[in-house]
């Protein structure tokens, strides 16, 4: 009997007994997120690479920028086919993946390159030309 068969098995019969949501609190420990993202942090910029092994269509892949959030939405799909996998570690699939930044960041300046598997987000700094600062008037209280 194949195992990976016994696994998907036990899988659906746990989905049965606990739900099919049970498993969302955990999937972070079993499987870690993808896609893996690192990221580096200098005076007014930030630099995102997150690694898409195999992206042909750039299309299938949305960037999104809000404040301080970068989201990203997708798919990494090998596609390679023939053969029977003896091997699965490279981690691919449907993702939604939303990192917090360090400092909010510019809309209008966001630029994302595609290269040897890796999508490199470069991210600029926002700084307000607005200023919230407003005057605070003073009262002299008597010491009557």
């Amino acid at each position: 009997m194949d195992p990976f068969q016994q696994m998907t098995d036990w899988r659906r019969n746990m989905d049965h007994f606990f739900g099919e949501q049970f498993w969302n609190e955990f999937e972070h420990i079993v499987k870690p997120t993808i896609p893996a993202i690192n990221m580096y942090q200098y005076d007014h910029e930030i630099i995102c690479i997150a690694s898409m092994p195999g992206l042909r269509d750039l299309n299938k892949i949305d960037i999104y920028v809000d404040h301080a959030t970068l989201e990203l939405k997708g798919a990494i799909d090998i596609a390679y086919t023939g053969g029977t996998v003896i091997k699965d570690e490279i981690l691919q699939g449907v993702f939604e993946r939303e990192v917090t930044l360090p400092f909010p960041v510019r809309k209008d300046k966001v630029h994302a390159n595609y290269r040897n598997g890796l999508l490199i987000i470069h991210l600029h700094r926002l700084i307000s030309e607005e200023t919230n600062r407003s005057k605070v008037s003073i009262q002299l209280d008597d010491d009557d």
